[in-house]
């Protein structure tokens, strides 16, 4: 059971050494499995299981073990319900006990430490997990890169407040913040041993996922934990409602938790009341919460919480006040990413664009063919996604931090007749990770898989140097504010040049249009 591997040790031939699939980390020793030229540690936990008094508290470190702990299989995915039709569906039974952290590096002799990607999944907060098969890093670990992903906590147990937490200034509000930064330290003491260099951490992540690394960024308490970051389609000009303050007045997030108490039949705002929260099955918390779901049910606070602490409110507004990390940025969004409107008729929805009505039109639906629903999306996007990324992209590059602006339009060639308008929200995921055909099965074509190796070359040229300049490939600049190019994956290949939704974010932006519930 070794290899011959030669982690970060200078002067020594690499073949010279052997190391064995056996790894020590800060709890206990874990053993992985080799498959494919790569070594796969799954099921670490990086905390104590967050579940009778844990619940709702701040990760604890885990309880040591002796001997060698198996890491074959994936550790449970966090409590959640799944959405059905979710394109990344987690393959465990979801548990409480979710706190695990997965690391995937190659089987092969290296002569320093590796740069470390920490991929973060989305959901909306209510839902994902490390567990989907569209996430495995081996494809990473084959480039030279280790791979890491880790579970958060999820819905009402990983967005909550109640008064009594709130009083006595115990942790409240963004335990699934919590977690992530939990893990990223785990990330800094432990990924030495599996060959990663704590000094080379990329953080990325996608939706829900890339609304974290912008709160990462921005919070004071991850400085130094990692040295770049790659946000896919993480808005940032609020998440997908009105931002939750902590405490005060009926918006407030003790205020939803003390709802949430009274659903559950639990009177009272004192420390008798959470306790008895903390006694219910972890099925009755969940409270049917899902993507589906999650806007209907009253008790749920909507995700990360206005805190001061952890989570300071929309990252747009935080970036221009100079706040967040000063790294290296790969920053974009998808061609029809996600978004819509509440206008209950096309004519209804231009209508909101005022005296620019015509315009809208002639940018968003020029032969008139479009649907409502067609026409929401794609303003929607632009609003919820497209813009905002496109002005943190702006604030960052203007006080001189290393930006670079993609926007994927590629479909697989399988769906070219079902999504005609674009690349939709999260579909440049199995192609970030090269997993295709876990997601499109023998649906496939090389054209898919040429644009697969050439996206990920980008994404390993960026964790490696900060710049995503992969040998052999268009050359991608940095980000100018005054020029608005980005590097655009096309049906046709990768192509640098000015954005072509330009028109559609400088009218959007000028008609003062707002996200529904904001």
């Amino acid at each position: 059971m070794t290899l011959s591997l030669a982690l970060g040790v200078v002067g020594v031939p690499a073949a010279a050494i052997p190391v064995s699939l056996v790894v020590s980390t800060q709890y206990g020793r874990v053993r992985g499995a080799l498959a494919h030229g790569v070594i796969a540690f799954k099921g670490i936990p990086y905390a104590a299981a967050p579940r009778g008094v844990l619940r709702w508290a701040a990760p604890q470190p885990a309880l040591p073990w002796h001997g060698v702990r198996p890491a074959l299989t994936f550790g449970a995915d966090c409590m959640q319900r799944p959405t059905p039709g979710d394109m990344a569906p987690v393959r465990t039974r979801p548990s409480e006990n979710c706190l695990y952290v997965n690391v995937w590096r190659p089987a092969r002799t290296a002569r320093k430490l590796l740069p470390v990607m920490v991929w973060i999944y989305g959901g909306w907060y209510v839902d994902g997990g490390t567990s989907p098969a569209i996430y495995d890093g081996s494809a990473f670990a084959r480039r030279g890169v280790i791979l890491v992903s880790f579970n958060y906590r999820l819905g009402n147990f990983g967005f909550f407040a109640f008064p009594a937490l709130v009083r006595r200034a115990l942790p409240a509000g963004n335990f699934g913040l919590m977690d992530q930064v939990a893990a990223l330290r785990w990330v800094q003491r432990n990924i030495a041993a599996f060959g990663g260099n704590p000094h080379a951490v990329t953080l990325c992540g996608e939706s829900a996922g890339g609304a974290s690394v912008n709160a990462l960024l921005i919070n004071p308490r991850t400085r130094g934990l990692f040295q770049r970051a790659i946000i896919e389609s993480g808005g940032g000009a609020g998440w997908l409602g009105p931002d939750r303050p902590l405490a005060g007045g009926v918006r407030s997030a003790e205020a939803a938790g003390a709802r949430l108490a009274r659903r559950f039949g639990i009177a009272g705002q004192g420390m008798g009341a959470l306790e008895a929260l903390r006694r219910l099955p972890a099925s009755t918390v969940l409270d049917g919460v899902n993507m589906q779901t999650r806007g209907h049910i009253k008790g749920y606070v909507g995700g990360p919480v206005v805190d001061d602490r952890l989570y300071f409110g929309p990252p747009v507004q935080q970036y221009a006040k100079g706040m967040g990390e000063r790294v290296p940025v790969l920053i974009g969004t998808n061609s029809a990413d996600m978004g819509t409107m509440r206008a209950r008729s096309r004519t209804a929805l231009f209508r909101e664009f005022g005296p620019r009505a015509s315009v809208a039109r002639r940018l968003f639906d020029p032969r008139g063919t479009l649907s409502l629903q067609q026409v929401s999306g794609e303003v929607g996007g632009i609003l919820w996604m497209i813009e905002p990324a496109r002005a943190i992209a702006r604030t960052l590059a203007a006080r001189g931090q290393p930006v670079y602006v993609y926007r994927f339009s590629y479909v697989a060639y399988s769906m070219r007749r079902v999504w005609t308008l674009g690349a939709p929200h999260a579909s440049e995921i199995p192609f970030v990770f090269d997993t295709l055909r876990a997601h499109y099965g023998s649906a496939v074509t090389p054209t898919d898989e040429a644009m697969s190796r050439t996206l990920q070359r980008y994404w390993v040229a960026f964790a490696r140097t900060g710049r995503p300049d992969p040998r052999g490939e268009p050359a991608w600049p940095r980000y100018q504010p005054g020029l608005d190019r980005l590097m655009n994956f096309t049906d046709h290949g990768p192509i640098f040049a000015p954005d072509p939704y330009r028109q559609r974010i400088d009218l959007v932006l000028r008609a003062g249009l707002q996200k529904p519930g904001t």
